[in-house]
């Protein structure tokens, strides 16, 4: 079978009795033929049962991105790319995913982004899979970031990352990036961009609109329910991984999405911060890298405190239960004197809520109330990953107290009125 057919062309798949039409992609089997279709879905074809590929529209979008030619018409923006699934595809001679080589390749999926927005520039700080990021990673991220915001050419920036620990980058770059002055939008896929339910191309769609929006937010943007209809903007310190393979795995905790985003449509659904003046935006990314977080389950020995004194930790975060409680007196394993032990020895211990939804309130039963003595912070409706990327952060400030910058609401951590 001959054709001149190129990833990216609009196509017609010819079979014996079935006519496919669709956007042809770069194919990770030399064998089979992988095209868009028009619902969104990939749908992988054996060359040998193919007669024809007839082309009905060139596309020039997938030229060396070196060597793409901005559109006047379309607004700029940048992207951060740095590994997961969204930058991963099948690999069938080993049956696992493996890396995109280079942003050229990311482009040759993505045909709809470019019908948005000019990506008129690129940075790759590694490429890894989220579960193997640490503060370090989050530095150079933010780092890049900074670059862009303050380029005046730039509209938005899109950071592509793996999903397991998205919400604590999200996280870490609104405590270091601070007040901006254009969005910064964090996506992802749950799904490798060959697979059919992949859902990298919603999610990249509407970041893309999300980044030339007039909203100034550190915000992540994926895919609202299972279908391909819509997505959620999710404000950076209040939202969660809450399923490990669904496509609307993220969710608001305590909060409300930012924005509901279609593929042409961005509809604004709650408060957020306007874009600014083009000011100068500088990275304060100090951290202490010495921070924990610990479940407290129930008969829990309360002397696991004293590991994290004996290896040098600063500060700890405890996921407490109900309105914030830890054994205490009434208890043969008792936390109440070993929590003012290890304070007392300069152990930073917050408190954040087990259960994710509502917030913490230690005044309402006596257990409450006799743990408030011992010094923990009660750190209201934080969640507990934002509350251990804060702690690292305010502790990396060597010159801050400790209690009151915990307290302080930063980049939206607390929230006064809960929603459902």
């Amino acid at each position: 079978m001959k054709t001149n057919a190129s990833p990216g062309d609009f196509v017609e798949v010819h079979l014996t009795k079935l006519i496919y039409e669709g956007t042809l992609l770069e194919s990770p089997d030399s064998k089979i033929v992988l095209i868009k279709l028009g619902t969104g879905y990939n749908l992988g074809l054996n060359k040998k049962e193919i007669n024809e590929i007839k082309v009905l529209k060139k596309t020039k979008e997938f030229q060396e991105h070196s060597k793409m030619k901005a559109d006047s018409k379309k607004p700029n923006i940048a992207m951060v790319i740095t590994g997961g699934t969204i930058a991963s595809r099948y690999d069938p001679k080993t049956g696992a995913v493996k890396w995109l080589t280079n942003p050229e390749n990311l482009f040759k999926f993505y045909p709809e982004l470019f019908e948005k927005v000019n990506v008129l520039k690129v940075d790759v700080p590694f490429m890894k899979g989220s579960e193997n990021m640490d503060f370090k990673d989050w530095k150079k991220i933010a780092k890049s970031v900074e670059t862009f915001l303050n380029d005046k050419n730039i509209q938005g920036i899109i950071v592509t990352h793996g999903t397991d620990t998205l919400h604590y980058t999200s996280a870490a770059l609104s405590f270091f990036l601070g007040k901006i002055n254009k969005p910064v939008v964090l996506t992802y896929s749950q799904r490798s961009i060959d697979r059919a339910s992949s859902d990298a191309n919603l999610n990249l769609q509407c970041s893309a609109l999300a980044a030339i929006s007039d909203i100034a937010e550190v915000m992540i943007v994926g895919h609202a329910n299972s279908d391909d209809d819509f997505c959620y903007a999710l404000p950076g310190t209040k939202v969660r991984k809450m399923h490990s393979s669904r496509r609307d795995a993220f969710k608001a905790i305590n909060e409300r999405p930012i924005a509901k985003i279609y593929p042409d449509i961005l509809e604004k659904i709650s408060e957020y911060s306007p874009r600014g003046k083009s000011n100068k935006i500088k990275v304060d990314s100090n951290f202490e890298e010495k921070v924990a977080l610990l479940k407290f389950y129930p008969g829990q020995d309360p002397n696991i405190l004293d590991y994290y004194v004996k290896e040098g930790y600063k500060g700890l975060v405890i996921e407490m239960v109900g309105l914030g409680h830890v054994a205490t007196s009434e208890s043969r394993n008792s936390w109440t004197n070993k929590l003012k032990e290890v304070i007392k020895k300069g152990l930073v211990v917050c408190a954040a809520p087990q259960t994710l939804n509502g917030r913490l309130d230690p005044l309402v039963y006596s257990t409450g109330r006799e743990l408030i003595d011992t010094g923990v912070i009660y750190l209201k409706d934080i969640l507990p990953e934002t509350a251990l990327v804060k702690l690292g952060w305010v502790l990396g400030h060597k010159n801050w107290n400790a209690k009151e910058k915990m307290l302080e609401n930063i980049s939206g951590e607390f929230n006064d009125r809960l929603e459902e």
